[in-house]
């Protein structure tokens, strides 16, 4: 027990060093590229929220992402308990039990085909919808589709690790908590890869240009030309 402790709080004391080194390059590379290339999503909190403006619509929009996401959801899982109540009674009448006794069982193979769902469809429908919302804010503040899909990647890994590694250690309300906080470090992670990534393609570029050419006219003297550094957008 003691020994499985140890080793948990290793991991997370290396994830964490990992993460503060990962954000101190991220920022150099923000203060190299400048703000007009640098991400621009991560600008967006909870105290938007209140605004009265842009940030209580974007709020509200993503509210009522989550509660489509939700009913589809509890349809899904609806389906998937009448389906399995029917198969379970089907097979317990052919097996000649009497019809109160078939109802009970099938009750019961309903219940547990519900719970199954229901911990997949958290698994599936979780992550996905927090990855489609963080490259709509993506996009919504301006950033690049490379940036959109960086975030998008980064919660979605976020948000299915934190949902797992909290439900197996505290169960349901492990699950709320680790999804909401893998999903945050997860965004953060993906435009921190994304900032790095467009700090090195400045650095390539800015250091790119043409050798000069030397070139002597009919007069006898001598020409040369160049040609500037060439920048490319991601």
């Amino acid at each position: 027990m003691l020994k499985t402790v140890k080793q948990k709080t290793g991991w997370l004391a290396c994830l964490l060093v990992a993460f503060l080194l990962l954000a101190t390059i991220a920022e150099k590379a923000r203060h190299l590229v400048g703000e007009d290339a640098a991400s621009r999503s991560g600008q967006f909190t909870w105290i938007n929220c209140f605004d009265m403006g842009t940030g209580s619509l974007a709020c509200l929009a993503k509210e009522g992402v989550k509660s489509y996401v939700y009913n589809i959801r509890a349809g899904h899982i609806a389906r998937v308990k009448q389906r399995s109540f029917e198969i379970a009674y089907a097979n317990a009448l052919a097996e000649g039990k009497a019809a109160q006794v078939a109802s009970k069982d099938a009750k019961t193979a309903g219940n547990k085909a519900e719970k199954l769902a229901s911990r997949k469809a958290r698994r599936i429908l979780g992550p996905f919808s927090a990855a489609a919302w963080d490259m709509f804010e993506a996009l919504y503040y301006g950033g690049t589709m490379f940036e959109a899909t960086m975030r998008g990647l980064g919660t979605i890994g976020g948000t299915y690790w934190g949902s797992l590694q909290g439900e197996a250690n505290l169960g349901r309300v492990g699950y709320l908590i680790g999804s909401h906080l893998g999903s945050w470090i997860g965004g953060r992670v993906g435009l921190m890869l994304y900032d790095i990534a467009v700090g090195v393609h400045f650095l390539v570029n800015e250091n790119f240009v043409e050798t000069p050419s030397v070139y002597v006219d009919d007069t006898g003297s001598y020409e040369t030309s160049t040609e500037g550094e060439n920048n490319i957008e991601l």
